[in-house]
């Protein structure tokens, strides 16, 4: 919904029907690590973004060297980051984004001084 893409297309892109798109975003069906990583693809996604608030429940560290993802990461993950993120890059007038960036970076400052 986020990126204005359809079940229907993404199971297009992805080769599968829209009824298996549907039934893997509602976990009726397990979705394989090779097809996950095709959706984050598509989606323009880290493949973290699909295991937002997991880290917390795993037992062990599993491959990674570092405990927690980098902020970045996190930010992107979440539903503001991407939606944030997708507006930005939107923005073909690099003087607009320029300003957008220069007012995100004043409110950042406006809060630490606040703080």
């Amino acid at each position: 919904m986020l990126i204005g893409m359809s079940q229907e297309r993404l199971g297009e892109l992805l080769g599968l029907t829209f009824q298996q798109v549907q039934k893997y975003e509602k976990g009726v069906n397990r979705i394989g690590a090779g097809r996950l990583f095709d959706v984050a693809r598509i989606l323009g996604v880290p493949i973290d973004y699909f295991y937002e608030n997991v880290s917390g429940q795993l037992g062990g560290r599993g491959f990674s060297e570092n405990e927690s993802s980098p902020p970045v990461m996190e930010f992107v993950s979440s539903g503001e980051g991407l939606q944030l993120s997708l507006a930005f890059m939107r923005i073909k007038d690099p003087k607009v984004r320029k300003r957008v960036l220069d007012l995100v970076k004043s409110l950042a400052e406006e809060k630490d001084e606040d703080d």
